[in-house]
């Protein structure tokens, strides 16, 4: 047993001897996090942002919030996203087990019968069976870190998943919620569209008979009945896209395609102040920053994996058991045997592949540092887009509002006109038109600013919380 000392005792003392000279890098945090900015007028002036509310708190309408409880459930993207997580989890407790040796066990009967011109056959002359029953282990010390960062590399990697598991979530509550309103939408057009197709026949019997009374001719007749039709016309239109819209939102719920169970868009209500806090809470809100901050790790710690192959690894292995000639004898305490081994390997020549995995490894590693500082710009864009386009909103709704409001009483005034035959009977057509088109067009400008606020909301990380 003393070679197996003198080969631990030379273990020991190369792993602290060569422990000073430690290649694998800390990972720091770039500086490119600096740079996500929000281009607005409305400045933040605390941390508060909506992404920090569940959406039970930022919807109000509890139909929805039903909906996006559902799609959660039972999204198959979300079940997809959970499955790459437990793989990642699967090979994030086999990097935190490196550390650990590698031990085995075996049985085995061996058979020879050797040439009697041979060594063997003339020393013995006779055939061998041996019997053995053995265990081994082997063990790499983690001297330049490698095992360190192959364990760091798989937990970045795991927790990359976990982000893209919460970049689905947030994405998906989004889409409930931007199809949930459009079809609030499409709904007051298709009740406005309805009205205004009872209206306009009502409007062409009175048409008819103002041509009977001599105030106007056939084609003030024609024009009422095209405008009839146009507007049926909106109406199939209107009601397709309400079907489509059924159809995706079953799919974002997980179900069969179906009628979907929906609120108005009277009842819904926005956030009195829409806060989106400072910039730099992206790193902390947005998944998909998140994830591309975890990818950035991995490759750190697979560079660093990488660098480390230009060194000598250490490794100790040991084996011991039983061996025997004559199965009675195995169990002897003869029979004992065992053996120990501590080596430096350092690689020479190997067809420069070591040198090849480590200039690959750094060119992946800048990818994904760019990736990175991508998506932060992105994530700073997404934001300033969505609170411009939720202030426009808001100023086209007050406009939108005020342009119906004078379409509707110039159409009232026409059609008042038009009876007592002061006025040309295309004034009237123009009138109810626009005021339909107006109509329409403020439904669209609310929707607008709800899916704005939709668009804040996962623009700036919410929802996965």
């Amino acid at each position: 047993m003393t070679h197996i000392k003198y080969i631990l005792i030379f273990g020991l003392i190369s792993l602290f001897s060569l422990q000073s000279c430690f290649v694998a890098r800390n990972y720091q945090q770039p500086t490119v996090v600096n740079e996500a900015q929000y281009r607005t007028d409305q400045l933040p002036s605390d941390s508060i942002s909506i992404a920090e509310l569940s959406y039970t708190e930022l919807f109000t309408d509890p139909l929805l919030i039903r909906h996006i409880s559902k799609g959660l459930e039972n999204n198959i993207d979300i079940r997809i996203a959970v499955q790459q997580i437990l793989a990642a989890e699967a090979y994030f407790k086999q990097g935190k087990a490196g550390y650990l040796p590698s031990i085995g066990a075996s049985g085995q009967v061996a058979y020879q019968n050797p040439s009697e011109n041979s060594p063997t056959g003339a020393a013995v002359g006779r055939s061998l069976t041996q019997y053995e029953l053995s265990v081994g282990a082997s063990w790499e010390a983690d001297i330049w870190g490698k095992i360190r960062s192959n364990k760091r590399a798989f937990e970045a990697s795991y927790l990359q998943t976990v982000a893209a598991h919460k970049v689905v979530k947030t994405q998906l509550i989004a889409s409930i919620a931007s199809v949930y309103y459009r079809l609030l939408s499409f709904d007051e057009q298709l009740r406005i569209t309805e009205m205004t197709i009872a209206n306009r026949k009502s409007s062409l019997e009175t048409t008819k008979a103002l041509k009977e009374a001599g105030y106007v001719n056939e084609v003030g007749v024609k024009q009422t009945e095209a405008q009839l039709y146009s507007a049926m016309a909106l109406l199939v239109d209107i009601k397709t896209n309400i079907k489509l819209l059924e159809n995706t939102m079953s799919i974002l719920l997980g179900e069969a395609p179906q009628s979907i169970q929906r609120g108005s868009l009277k009842e819904q209500e926005i956030l009195e102040e829409v806060k989106v806090g400072f910039p730099v809470q992206l790193l902390r809100n947005r998944p998909d920053v998140l994830a591309a901050e975890y990818k950035l790790i991995n490759a750190f710690e697979l560079t660093n994996v990488a660098r480390s192959n230009f060194y000598p690894s250490l490794n100790i292995s040991a084996n011991g058991g039983l061996q025997s000639l004559e199965l009675a004898d195995l169990l002897d305490a003869n029979s004992l045997f065992s053996s120990a081994v501590g080596s430096l390997a350092q690689p020479i020549f190997n067809g420069r592949r070591v040198r090849t995995q480590h200039e690959v490894a750094k060119v992946q590693q800048e990818q994904a540092l760019l990736n990175f500082k991508l998506s932060i710009l992105n994530a700073g864009k997404e934001v300033s887009d969505a609170l411009y386009t939720f202030k426009a909103a808001e100023e086209r709704i007050e406009i939108k509002s005020r342009e119906f409001e004078a379409y509707d009483l110039a159409t009232g005034y026409s059609e008042e006109l038009l009876n007592n035959g002061l006025i040309n009977y295309l004034e009237v057509i123009t009138a109810r038109q626009n005021a339909l088109f107006s109509q329409l067009d403020l439904i669209n400008a609310q929707f607008t600013q709800l899916n704005a606020l939709v668009e804040i909301y996962r623009s700036l990380g919410g929802g996965w919380q």
